[in-house]
């Protein structure tokens, strides 16, 4: 008897094409999580020095890993921006 967990069944729904979206947005939402990481160390006050180090360390490490499935998948920088801009356009538009 096998068990599915819920996570499992909707990956298996997925088209190619929906997992390379998905993994293109989360590329592009961990480098925005990261900049503003960086941006909040800079003026970070003792107590938060600490906190905002690790963020930016375990932001560092999902980036690299959903970048190196993403050039295993063939997906290029270019590619990443394009979806990026576009998504920027239809939230103006």
């Amino acid at each position: 008897m096998e068990i599915e967990y819920k996570r499992d069944e909707v990956v298996k729904d997925k088209t190619e094409l929906d997992r390379e979206t998905e993994l293109i947005k989360n590329i592009i939402k961990t480098r925005e999580e990261l900049k503003n990481d960086n941006k909040n160390f800079e003026f970070a006050e003792s107590g938060l020095v600490d906190y905002y180090i690790y963020q930016i360390k375990a932001n560092q490490a999902k980036l690299d890993y959903l970048l190196k499935l993403a050039k295993a998948s063939g997906i290029t920088i270019d590619t990443i921006n394009q979806i990026k801009y576009q998504n920027y356009e239809e939230e103006i538009g």
